[in-house]
């Protein structure tokens, strides 16, 4: 058997950086090397590009080689790479790597790739637009309200208003775009609020307020393309702080939990993985995705958002749902490969 050479794109400028390395590192190692060779492509937290060698001894030896500076537009030699191979796997979480960006550069050059498309990485990087979407869609969302940079330093104070009346405390403030729970504050009266927005704009222009909800959080993996294969059994979250944010997901001393499959009836088992089908074709993913909800005392579920390249790390839900659901680690791999290659291969016969 001929092997197929894959790019696996990691690294990135957004504030998931070595979540994104420890992803890649996962990957690289469960895939079948009877089927695919890899191609290590690293993109440096200044946005530099680096060759197949440079990213191998950046993994190897440490993380200095990822501090370059930089731009792709720069990196004759990773580019030639990337272009050798005969599908890439981005595995950049945030900006410039989930937000469809990258992907737009994969689709000019001709290049098939794993996961969303433009559009959808698009929508599914952006909290706002999701929620509206679910909406239109009669998808359950929780009570949620969008601010901007400038309405902030217009009138902080109506702002904050706004923010009471629509949503209440406790409320989650974050970035409308971003992941791995980076920048987000939870809130419980207006004296906190002020210092959430602060931070949420490190990371954005755009902001979101969300109420919080009562209930248990709750996973579910999702595979294929126009009309998705299968919905994962579900899992369940129980973080081991006030909620489940960066250290509680990524710490090396973290005590979190994860129960697969989830502690919740069967009826909302079945909803859960109903919504999650509907929210991936909602926004028009392909290949894969992780799709997460709250589900209350009462069994009511609701949806949460939509994550178009979840982690792939030694602890992530996602591959550990398809475990569970009957597909190992390197044929999820495979099968997540393979959907990438079917859809390149649909377009051009278009």
């Amino acid at each position: 058997m001929v092997r197929q050479r894959v790019a696996v794109i990691f690294g990135g400028r957004s504030g998931e950086h070595e979540v994104s390395i420890r992803s890649a590192r996962s990957v690289m190692a469960a895939l079948d090397g009877t089927r695919w060779e890899v191609v290590p492509v690293g993109v440096t937290r200044h946005g530099a590009w680096l060759t197949a060698e440079t990213t191998q001894a950046a993994l190897d030896e440490g993380a200095s080689a990822f501090d370059q500076g930089g731009t792709a537009l720069t990196a004759g030699a990773s580019l030639a790479a990337l272009a050798s191979c005969d599908v890439a796997f981005p595995l950049i979480h945030g900006t410039n790597g989930e937000d469809g960006t990258l992907q737009g550069l994969l689709e000019l050059a001709g290049i098939a790739y794993t996961g969303a498309g433009v559009a959808a990485s698009a929508v599914g990087m952006d909290k706002a637009l999701q929620k509206a979407l679910f909406i239109e869609a009669g998808i359950p969302v929780g009570r949620y309200a969008v601010l901007r940079r400038w309405e902030l330093q217009r009138d902080c104070d109506a702002a904050l208003r706004f923010v009471e009346g629509e949503v209440g405390y406790p409320c989650f403030v974050k970035p409308a775009n971003g992941g791995s729970s980076v920048g987000v504050t939870r809130v419980v009266s207006r004296e906190d609020l002020g210092g959430a927005f602060l931070t949420a704009l490190r990371y954005d222009e755009k902001l979101v307020a969300e109420a919080a909800v009562i209930g248990r959080e709750v996973e579910c993996s999702v595979l294929g393309n126009e009309a998705p294969e299968a919905a994962s059994v579900v899992g369940e979250i129980e973080p081991d702080r006030e909620f489940y944010d960066y250290e509680s997901k990524y710490a090396t001393d973290s005590a979190t939990k994860l129960h697969v499959p989830a502690r919740i009836d069967d009826g909302p088992v079945d909803r859960v993985r109903e919504l999650a089908v509907r929210m991936y074709q909602v926004i028009g993913c392909e290949g894969y995705a992780r799709i997460d909800f709250f589900v209350q005392e009462d069994g009511a579920v609701m949806a949460n958002e939509v994550n178009t390249i979840p982690g792939f790390t030694s602890i992530s839900m996602y591959p550990k749902l398809w475990d569970a659901s009957g597909l190992s680690f390197p044929d999820l791999l495979s099968r997540i490969l393979d959907l990438g290659i079917a859809r390149h291969e649909r377009g051009l016969a278009r």
